[in-house]
C-alpha cells in the first residue's frame, strides 16, 4: 500500500514588524479556506535589519507555535504592528497573555533564546534561496516576492498549488 502524497508546502517568509505581512494574512486565510489541509502553510522567519525588534518577534512566534497558537499569535501581533514597532518586546509578552498563552514563559523564552536557532536557520535558508524582503512566498520551487507589491500573488500561488495538487492526483492512479 502506498503512503499518501504529502501536501504541497507554501513557505511564507515573514516578520512580525512588517506591515506588509499583516496585509498578506488575508491571502493566507483565503488559501487556508480554499485548500484546507491539502496545502501545508508554514511560517518562515526573515527578520529584517531595519526592524530592531524583528528577531525577538520571530522567537516569540516560535514560542507561540510551541504553545499551540502560532498563527493566532502572529495575526494578533501583526494587527498591532505599529505598537510593537514603537514599544518592542513588552508588546510580544502582552499579546501572548491576551490570547491565553503563558506570558511568563514568553518572557523567559525571549531571555533564554531557546528559539534563536530556528530563527537563524530560517533566515539563512531565506538568504540562500533569494529572499530579499517580506512577505515572500516559496511554493513548488518558485519564489514569489511580495515585499514591494503583493498584487496577483495569491492567484499565482493558487495556480502553482492547483498544478502541484493535480500532479499528485495523476501519480495516485
Amino acid at each position: 500500500m502506498n503512503a499518501p502524497n504529502p501536501a504541497p508546502v507554501l513557505d511564507v517568509w515573514c516578520e512580525l514588524q512588517c506591515p506588509d505581512c499583516r496585509t498578506a494574512l488575508d491571502d493566507i486565510r483565503a488559501l487556508r479556506e480554499r485548500y484546507g489541509d491539502r496545502l501545508e502553510i508554514r511560517l518562515r522567519h526573515f527578520p529584517l535589519d531595519k526592524h530592531k525588534h524583528s528577531f525577538a518577534g520571530a522567537q516569540a512566534a516560535e514560542e507561540a507555535f510551541a504553545q499551540g497558537k502560532g498563527w493566532e499569535y502572529v495575526a494578533a501581533v501583526l494587527a498591532d504592528v505599529e505598537r510593537f514597532d514603537a514599544a518592542g518586546e513588552p508588546v510580544l509578552v502582552e499579546v501572548a497573555g491576551r490570547i491565553g498563552l503563558d506570558a511568563e514563559e514568553f518572557d523567559t523564552a525571549l531571555v533564554d533564546g531557546r528559539h534563536i536557532l530556528i530563527v537563524d536557520a530560517d533566515q539563512a535558508e531565506g538568504k540562500v534561496i533569494g529572499v530579499k524582503g517580506t512577505p515572500t512566498y516559496e511554493i513548488g520551487g518558485e519564489l514569489l516576492d511580495g515585499s514591494k507589491d503583493q498584487s496577483g500573488l495569491r492567484a499565482r500561488i493558487e495556480e502553482i498549488a492547483d498544478r502541484l495538487l493535480a500532479g499528485q492526483a495523476g501519480h495516485a492512479k
